[in-house]
């Protein structure tokens, strides 16, 4: 559904995306991680056209970039990180205007924002102005808004930022719906347990380059299925394992308190970057 090929972004001397290659797959989420800087958002400003690449090749549902910008446009949604809705307006006007900026017929358009609002769980506030709206109602709305054209490829950059744990699950559970519908995602996020429970594939992004690129679980299983942790001088230690009997018997010489546990995309992100968190 999306193929890059060595792709290259530069501002003046400093290379963002160096030589970026991906395919991805009709109907998967895929997630693309990394610290601040390590190229997502830029990648994702090339594949939703606000973004000139300095060089390589993309291709969108057989589309190349820049020749089919229109019909790539049709092709895409996108829900940015930033909140960008008309706080002035309903969250039916809202949806309104894009189904006029795209040309959709009146009756179709309508019918759409009917089918969109109940979808995103927002019938009952469809006539309230969006300023009144929490975060993660906002949130919602603009993943409305993404799908209103019927796309067929959804871009959701930094989709949960800011919401809390309660309501950034709920999200969860409606990109798994749009999933099961067929739509392809493509996903970037801090929130690595994001990408573990949402992505059937993870690319890790440092300074620019593809530095992983598989399934949280098949990344786990190559880091080691199981952690040992201690801290002996004031410093956490981690030691990775592929079999819970080698951990035992590792934890079993140590004399500090040990944590045997299974490993998980944090843990795979911090031993490839040199990061705690993606911020």
């Amino acid at each position: 559904m999306i193929v890059i090929d060595g792709l290259v972004k530069k501002f003046e001397e400093r290379t963002v995306v160096d030589k970026l290659s991906l395919h991805i797959e009709q109907g998967e989420t895929f997630g693309l991680l990394g610290p601040n800087g390590a190229g997502k958002t830029t990648t994702i400003r090339i594949l939703t056209m606000l973004t000139k690449p300095t060089a390589g090749t993309v291709t969108i549902n057989g589309w190349k970039l820049p020749d089919n910008d229109l019909e790539i446009k049709n092709t895409i949604g996108v829900v940015p990180q930033h909140l960008n809705l008309d706080i002035d307006l309903t969250a039916r006007e809202n949806l309104e205007l894009h189904g006029r900026l795209h040309h959709m017929p009146r009756d179709d358009r309508r019918k759409r924002i009917d089918e969109l609002l109940e979808y995103v769980e927002l019938t009952d506030r469809s006539h309230d102005m969006v300023q009144k709206f929490s975060g993660g109602m906002k949130r919602r709305l603009m993943i409305a808004r993404a799908l209103l054209h019927r796309p067929r490829i959804l871009f959701l950059d930094e989709p949960t930022v800011g919401l809390d744990p309660q309501v950034r699950r709920r999200l969860w559970d409606l990109v798994r719906r749009l999933n099961g519908d067929g739509i392809t995602v493509l996903l970037t996020t801090h929130y690595i347990e994001e990408a573990e429970n949402l992505c059937q594939r993870v690319a890790i992004l440092d300074k620019g380059r593809l530095i992983a690129l598989d399934s949280p679980v098949e990344l786990c299983r190559r880091l080691g299925e199981y952690v040992v942790e201690w801290n002996e001088t004031g410093v956490t230690e981690y030691r990775f394992f592929s079999h819970r009997n080698d951990a035992g018997a590792f934890a079993g010489n140590l004399t500090a308190d040990t944590v045997i546990r299974r490993s998980n995309l944090e843990d795979v992100f911090v031993e490839l970057t040199g990061r705690k968190v993606a911020g």
